[in-house]
């Protein structure tokens, strides 16, 4: 049991008597993470709170930090910024996982905002963002052999020539004109800040990105303590401590990358290992993944689905993993053939954490010394709220649901934001305090919550959020195409995947690879290309007009069933309806032709694997 709690939280009634025992103010004092790493290093001292680790071999001496060097590291980061960017200046960040970047993001937040932004990223969209957020100092990995990073830094500060361009790179890298070394941090006090730290939670702290980039990006404010509050319930459900080693595989312009691995760490005195700056994109580190675990003394594992699909194929190969005690995931709903295929490899349990930009990251958890709950997202952190509500006709938020009864998840609480940069885009997603998550779910009788589907249209590939508008308003600037809807398909390793129906206008004569190849070029986000473009005679409208989706989901559930059973040579009928609990709310059925008992069972296993519910019958 950690320390900091007076006992584990397993229940609701844990949680809800943990709240009324001590205010919310008494729990978290601090007023921001600076405060929350000025306490660590007065408690935790010269205890490692980061440990880099870039070639995962046997004998690699990794990078460590303590908690007090943390804390100098920031405070001579955010003294820079301070020299550099004036009072309280927006700091925007194109790093992947380094030391470096924590310093920079908590830094950042220490003297002004942070506006971590994903490299992946093309300049136009960058441009964007950066133009949206205010940001006036940009930092950025310097030129590396295999990451474009510093060639669209160059690109949006020859844009943007106001913009202070810092660069993240070795020692002894030549100077570039114009720019300024993050080693400059060196010649500023470590022991003290130029400027006072924020003194309210309730300044902005950071703006993270959400749903994608469409020309208009959605920019959602973190105060500083909403990001207190939710890591603090990840820590407190997840009961780390200080005897922890939790993995950093998670990218930090990603709110889980830096509120659970990174806040909810240093509250806990735990240490964060970071496994390389592409995590578990490097397919290094997935191959060696038990045998780091065993090395470094890894107590808590945790990736987005996708990650523990892959991890779930490399054997443990004797590594000895007495110490691990938990898996962690989130960012997108887990298959249940993943969780079974990863639970029996590694014999753990896997806790599934819900999370929203929008809420600090952070919504809800499985508690780790809980039992049940597989299936759901668990519950709700301590001093938030979480409801499910009906919806009137107009799109109102109606009366709460009863027990079991399928709702608008809804969240309110410090963990909230204020809203977006842009107040504009806040209709639907923020009423009177209030954040519709747009997702569809029921709360047990336990007070977990079971996610049954998503009522927004978003396109989740790998816990990437993919706005379908984006696909759609880049296919409908071909000459030849006069409507396009964007939907998820099933797949079992992404989750879903973006396929694209568009309708041609009469006469015309395009192919739908020459659509998919325009549809690449004019989508900044890799992860957003559809997979497929399907031209078909008329996409499917409401009465008034209004583009209607679920037809085209079925079709292509269909669609990847029908090659299921291509691909297994057998055939059959296949129809994809409504009702179902598995991705949006479909299910499948499935009645073989000529095919026998073994076939059927073969044929339900591959099934399993989709987020879709099926059945299959002879």
């Amino acid at each position: 049991m950690t320390a900091w709690l007076e006992h584990p939280l397993t229940t609701l009634a844990d949680i809800e008597r943990f709240e009324t025992t001590v205010p919310l103010t008494e729990r978290i004092p601090q007023r921001s993470v600076y405060d929350v790493l000025v306490r660590a290093a007065e408690q935790h001292g010269g205890r490692t709170a980061l440990t880099m680790v870039m070639t995962g071999d046997d004998d690699e001496e990794p990078r460590r930090v303590s908690f007090v060097e943390l804390l100098g590291l920031v405070t001579r980061t955010a003294n820079l910024f301070t020299s550099l960017g004036g009072e309280r200046p927006g700091v925007a960040y194109l790093l992947p996982t380094l030391v470096e970047t924590h310093a920079v993001l908590w830094g950042a937040e220490t003297a002004g905002y942070a506006v971590p932004m994903n490299f992946l990223l093309q300049p136009e969209d960058l441009h964007a963002l950066l133009e949206a957020s205010g940001a006036t100092v940009l930092v950025a990995l310097g030129p590396h052999p295999v990451l474009d990073i510093w060639e669209k830094a160059v690109e949006l500060r020859r844009r943007l020539p106001e913009l202070t361009l810092l660069r993240v790179a070795p020692p002894g890298t030549p100077g570039a004109e114009g720019v300024v070394d993050l080693n400059a941090i060196a010649d500023q006090p470590g022991d003290r800040l130029l400027a006072p730290p924020p003194d309210s939670g309730d300044e902005v702290a950071a703006y993270f990105h959400t749903g994608g980039t469409t020309g208009v990006p959605k920019l959602a404010a973190h105060t500083h303590r909403g990001q207190l509050v939710a890591a603090y319930g990840c820590a407190a459900l997840l009961d780390l401590g200080p005897d922890d080693v939790v993995t950093g595989t998670l990218p930090m312009f990603h709110v889980a990358g830096t509120i659970l691995m990174g806040v909810s760490t240093f509250l806990s005195g735990a240490e964060l290992l970071l496994l390389s700056p592409g995590g578990l994109r490097n397919p290094v580190m997935v191959e060696r993944f038990w045998r780091l675990c065993e090395i470094y003394g890894v107590t808590v594992a945790g990736g987005v689905p996708t990650s523990l699909g892959a991890l779930a194929e490399v054997p443990t190969d004797g590594a000895d993993l007495h110490r691990l005690r938990v898996a962690m995931t989130g960012a997108s709903p887990l298959p249940a053939a993943v969780r079974e295929r990863f639970e029996k490899v590694t014999r753990l349990t896997v806790k599934e954490i819900y999370g929203m930009t929008e809420a600090s990251g952070l919504i809800s958890c499985n508690p780790v010394r809980g039992t049940g709950g597989t299936g759901s997202v668990g519950l709700r952190f301590p001093y938030t709220s979480v409801t499910c509500r009906r919806l009137g006709d107009d799109g109102a938020l109606g009366e709460i649901c009863d027990p079991g009864e399928v709702g608008v998840v809804t969240v309110s609480g410090p963990t909230v934001s204020p809203g977006y940069r842009d107040p504009a885009q806040e209709a639907g997603t923020f009423q009177d305090g209030v954040l519709v998550t747009g997702d569809l779910g029921r709360l047990d009788h336990e007070g977990r919550l079971v996610l049954e589907g998503r009522a927004k249209d978003l396109i989740i590939r790998s816990g990437h959020n993919i706005d379908p508008q984006m696909i759609e308003s880049a296919l409908q600037r071909h000459p030849d195409v006069v409507l396009a809807a964007a939907v998820g398909r099933p797949d079992a390793y992404a989750g879903e995947l973006p396929v694209c129906y568009v309708e041609l206008r009469p006469g015309s004569d395009v192919s739908e690879e020459e659509l998919r190849h325009f549809a690449e070029k004019e989508l900044g986000e890799r992860p957003a290309w559809p997979r497929h473009v399907h031209v078909v005679p008329q996409i499917p409208v409401t009465a008034v007009g209004k583009i209607f989706k679920p037809s085209l989901r079925q079709n292509a559930v269909e669609q990847v069933v029908r090659a299921l059973l291509d691909e297994g040579g057998l055939s059959g009928s296949v129809t994809a309806s409504g009702g179902g609990g598995g991705l949006r709310g479909l299910r499948v059925e499935i009645t073989l032709h000529d095919a026998s008992p073994a076939d059927r069972t073969r044929l339900q296993v591959l099934l399993d694997g989709y987020l879709m519910d099926s059945t299959v019958s002879l």
